[in-house]
């Protein structure tokens, strides 16, 4: 219940003045006295709820090469040079702001995902893939499906790889829940 809005919760509804809204899916979520559906904040108004963006949407000014500072500038020609392509997605775009955080990340990314390495280009994606769908990042799992893809994903692996990453969250869940030890066979 979120006092002076009156909002209380009841199972997967929320009564507000007498109003029942139906929750669709695992959203909204409570956190504290407020709301969060899909990156906004929702209050209570009397009977009316309101959504705000929760980010600063001068953080999430995205930087176009040619606005970029000679450093941007030279880590955009990297990622078009490493990825045979003069395409920069939003992400680099959006991390841009801090040229720093840009170049160690890129840095980060290059070496992990194009370097020599024991694991497969295609399975590296999978993996990325994976552990966005477990995190809930819709932008890394667009992004790593696609590049996926390009590397020989076929929707049947897809299908295949997302039924192991539900039944592998759903058994954590159950294994964290029921707070199993690991047997020493495992040790």
């Amino acid at each position: 219940m979120a006092h002076g809005s009156r909002l209380m919760a009841h199972g997967p509804r929320l009564m507000a003045h007498g109003s029942w809204l139906t929750a669709h899916g695992s959203w909204p979520m409570a956190h504290g006295p407020w709301l969060t559906a899909h990156g906004s904040r929702l209050t209570a108004h009397g009977s009316r709820l309101t959504a705000t963006k929760l980010y600063n949407t001068d953080m999430s000014k995205l930087i176009e090469y040619d606005e970029a500072s000679p450093e941007v500038r030279a880590v955009y020609d990297d990622i078009r040079a490493t990825r045979k392509s003069d395409f920069i997605n939003n992400f680099w775009k959006a991390i841009a702001v801090n040229p720093q955080n840009l170049r160690r990340a890129w840095q980060h990314t290059k070496e992990i995902m194009t370097g020599p390495g024991s694991i497969d280009p295609l399975v590296r994606e999978m993996i990325y893939i994976a552990v966005s769908v477990t995190n809930g990042c819709e932008y890394c799992i667009a992004s790593h499906t696609v590049a996926a893809r390009n590397k020989g994903l076929t929707p049947e692996i897809f299908g295949d790889m997302m039924a192991i990453i539900g039944l592998a969250n759903e058994n954590n869940r159950l294994v964290k829940g029921y707070q199993v030890e690991i047997d020493a066979a495992f040790k």
